[in-house]
């Protein structure tokens, strides 16, 4: 009886043609070679091959550099691209969805400007900031958690559980691969599997061990839980806590047909012939049309939920607000304040009633003043005058000031 031998496979491996060169690679060696070759049978009858070849050999040297070289898994010409793409795009973006309005002329004749490098110049007068408008991939967040992504779909993300692999034994480890491999013939459309890193705050657990641990039966047991409380403390001063977070992210287009992505999907023609199908048609999306793309991706949703569940993974959707802070987070990862479903947008006004403790003098005199401010005392224009009795003396003496 054979046994089953495990290949290694990596789907996103791209296919070698000739040796160890890609597709990719191979034509970009060949458009070098081809222009340099081309040039030097234009120029060589008044061109020596020295001096050809001093400026060809730097060049071909770029390409086969660009086209050879990796950084982090990602060819240098395609990191390349990025950086100019990067370069040549607007540096200023803001959020405008009702379009961008030119900036008033006092501002942009004395704005300062970072340069391309770490030092700032000054702008001349009669320069003008040209921002352009911030376009996220995500348009909005519905109420059950859907995040509309305009002509590209819709999406939603779910929180999975992790399991420890390396404790179970090979049959229960068989098991595992055999369930999760079953839910990966199941797909049929793009789906993301993301594992995120976020800092992790213990502040909330700290002061609950401390606030509980007055009331344990034993002595022992809160001087464990105080210097429990104490040691977290000191690591979090020390270190950097982080937590990992596996998602979930399931996408599905507005019109049901779409070819597949990836492994057994079409050819490059029937993909580039489907987008622009797709493009034709994004014009004439009505509202029927993108809730029953919202019910497609609940129903996969619930698929995910059921397959999965066999091999101790627990699929759960988040909610709207739980979904604005994961997009928040992925946007802004180094933000000090963890993004939450509390946190106003940026559309909103934040309006809150004075607490109980607020002190009207914190930041200087209170603009509204009270009847508490001005004591009975005299009065300051008038040493006779009662504010709360009309007296004949009151109003003959205020007459004679004014009238002196």
């Amino acid at each position: 009886m054979s046994l089953p031998v495990r290949i290694p496979a990596d789907v996103d491996r791209e296919d070698r043609v000739i040796g160890s060169l890609t597709a990719r690679q191979l034509l970009i060696l060949a458009v070098t070679g081809i222009v340099l070759y081309g040039t030097y049978t234009v120029i060589r009858a008044f061109v020596p091959l020295a001096v050809f070849l001093i400026v060809a050999i730097p060049i071909g040297a770029v390409a086969a550099f660009l086209a050879l070289g990796q950084r982090d898994g990602i060819t240098l010409d395609r990191l390349a691209l990025a950086a100019l793409r990067q370069w040549m795009s607007p540096q200023h973006r803001v959020t405008a969805p009702e379009g961008i309005r030119p900036a008033p002329e006092w501002l942009t004749n004395h704005v300062d400007v970072s340069s391309r490098g770490n030092t700032k110049r000054k702008q001349s007068a009669g320069a003008v900031v040209s921002p352009a408008a911030l376009r996220l991939p995500a348009e909005g967040v519905t109420d059950t958690g859907v995040i509309d992504l305009g002509k590209d779909g819709v999406a939603v993300v779910a929180v999975c559980s992790t399991i420890n692999f390396g404790l179970r034994t090979p049959a229960e480890q068989e098991s595992l691969v055999a369930s999760f491999g079953r839910y990966l013939h199941s797909l049929t459309a793009p789906v993301q599997v993301l594992i995120r890193a976020e800092r992790l705050d213990l502040s909330e657990q700290i002061a609950e061990l401390r606030e509980q641990a007055g009331g344990l039966p034993h002595p022992a047991l809160e001087q464990a839980a105080r210097e429990h409380a104490e040691y977290l403390d000191q690591l979090g001063r020390a270190t950097d806590l982080l937590r990992r977070q596996v998602l979930l992210v399931l996408r599905e287009p507005l019109l049901a047909g779409g070819l597949a992505d990836g492994l057994g999907g079409a050819s490059p023609l029937a993909a580039l012939s489907a987008r622009r199908k797709a493009a034709k048609q994004a014009g004439l999306v009505d509202d029927a049309t993108r809730r029953a793309a919202e019910a497609r991706l609940l129903r996969r949703l619930g698929e995910a939920v059921e397959l999965l569940s066999p091999s101790g993974i627990t699929v759960t959707p988040l909610d709207a607000g739980q979904a604005t802070a994961v997009l928040a987070a992925a946007c802004n990862p180094d933000s000090l304040i963890p993004p939450g479903a509390g946190l106003a947008g940026s559309d909103e006004v934040i309006t809150t009633a004075p607490d109980e403790g607020w002190d009207e003098t914190a930041f200087g005199r209170s603009a509204l003043t009270t009847h508490d401010e001005f004591p009975n005392t005299e009065d300051g224009w008038d040493d006779g005058f009662d504010d709360t009795a009309e007296e004949p003396d009151d109003y003959d003496n205020a007459a004679g000031r004014y009238c002196s």
